[in-house]
């Protein structure tokens, strides 16, 4: 892999291509991202790039990260605000690492911006999807209903949980209610439709996880189809 971006979800819109043909998007606020530390075979057993991203206010961060973004050169802006002033990290509130092939040719302050894609790159979007909250089978696990007839005593539920004296067990991995969503998803082979470099926006082609605001990161593909 090398290339890998940090990016906010803005939301979804559409937008005409070359041929005329309308295409649905997600517009993708990317970076900039700035490289933090380079690791190397030599000190750390491998190459991989830190980059940090999204600013965040100095009270926020711990003493550790502090440290660490302050030893990469990360200065704080002052901006005043309400006859007050207030101090923050131009990035930082998102630290991620990525194991680039070529980490040796990036250095510490180093901006990674929207422009590391370009228009037809196909990527991977990573990110915390929507939590539903508690959910039955059905919507979990899209099993059926039973009859809602008046007589019938099984409308929504899972159904058999498991026979009598045999096995005398549920068996792992059975549908049941519970908590649905709030956890990491990842799309492949996504097709970047439009790169604004001045905005620094990727607009990427159909769905993306996620609710809006959230953090999408955005590798190229793995399984990169033809």
């Amino acid at each position: 892999m090398k290339k890998a971006i940090l990016t906010r979800k803005v939301g979804m819109t559409q937008v005409f291509n070359e041929a005329g043909v309308l295409v649905p998007v997600t517009v993708l606020s990317a970076g900039p991202c700035v490289v933090t530390q380079v690791k190397t075979e030599e000190n750390d057993g491998y190459q991989a790039v830190q980059i940090a991203y999204g600013q965040i206010r100095t009270k926020l961060v711990n003493k550790a990260r502090k440290g660490h973004l302050e030893k990469a050169g990360i200065e704080k802006l002052v901006v005043k605000k309400n006859e007050g002033k207030r101090e923050y990290y131009p990035v930082g509130r998102f630290v991620r690492e990525f194991k680039f092939d070529n980490a040796s040719e990036y250095s510490v302050k180093d901006e990674i911006k929207a422009d590391i894609f370009q228009v037809g790159d196909k990527v991977d979007a990573s990110a915390i999807s929507k939590g539903k909250g508690f959910q039955g089978a059905i919507k979990r696990h899209g099993q059926h209903r039973g009859p809602m007839a008046h007589g019938s005593k099984f409308h929504r539920h899972q159904g058999s949980n498991g026979s009598t004296s045999s096995p005398s067990r549920v068996f792992k991995g059975k549908g049941m209610p519970g908590q649905m969503g709030a956890k990491k998803v990842s799309t492949l082979n996504l097709e970047v439709v439009q790169v604004d470099v001045e905005k620094n926006l990727i607009l990427v082609k159909g769905a993306v996880p996620g609710s809006k605001k959230a953090l999408v990161t955005l590798k190229e593909s793995v399984k990169a189809k033809a």
